[in-house]
C-alpha cells in the first residue's frame, strides 16, 4: 500500500476532534477506537466503537471536509493512515476507483446509521422495538 503508512495510537490518545479538518482516514489493523460527540460541560458521549478492519473517518470525502465526530483510542491502536487528498486526486483520475471508494464509504455510513437507529430504539422505544428483522 504505497498510499498508506502504518501509525499507532496509545490508549486515550485523541486521533481527531469534532470540527477539525478531515484530511486523513484510517483502516484499523488492531485495537479499538471510540467515536464521540462533544457535549458542553461533560465528557464526550461515545456514539460508536470501531475495531479491526473498520474504516475510521469518512468526512474527508464530502465538503466541507471537517470531522462530524471526535475519535479516541480505547485501547492501543495500529492502523493504516491514508492521505485523503492523494486518494481524492487518484479518484478524480480514475472513475472506477472513485466509484469503488464511494460505494465502500456509503456502505460504511449505511451500517453506522443502522447501528445508531437500533441503539436509539433500544433506548427510547418499547421493549424489543430495536430488534433487527
Amino acid at each position: 500500500m504505497s498510499l498508506a503508512r502504518e501509525v499507532s495510537f496509545a490508549t486515550g490518545e485523541r486521533i481527531f476532534e469534532e470540527g477539525g479538518k478531515a484530511d486523513h482516514f484510517w483502516i484499523i489493523h488492531t485495537g479499538t477506537v471510540a467515536l464521540d460527540l462533544h457535549v458542553p460541560g461533560r465528557r464526550p458521549a461515545v456514539i460508536e466503537t470501531l475495531d479491526a478492519g473498520k474504516m475510521l473517518g469518512w468526512s474527508w470525502l464530502v465538503p466541507p471536509h471537517h470531522w462530524h465526530l471526535g475519535a479516541e483510542a480505547s485501547s492501543p491502536v495500529r492502523a493504516y493512515e491514508f492521505d485523503a487528498l492523494a486518494v481524492l486526486e487518484m479518484c478524480a483520475k480514475d472513475p472506477g476507483l472513485d466509484h469503488e471508494v464511494c460505494a465502500y464509504t456509503v456502505g460504511v455510513l449505511s451500517r453506522r446509521l443502522r447501528s445508531a437507529r437500533v441503539r436509539l430504539l433500544d433506548l427510547y422505544a418499547p421493549y424489543g422495538a430495536g430488534e433487527v428483522p
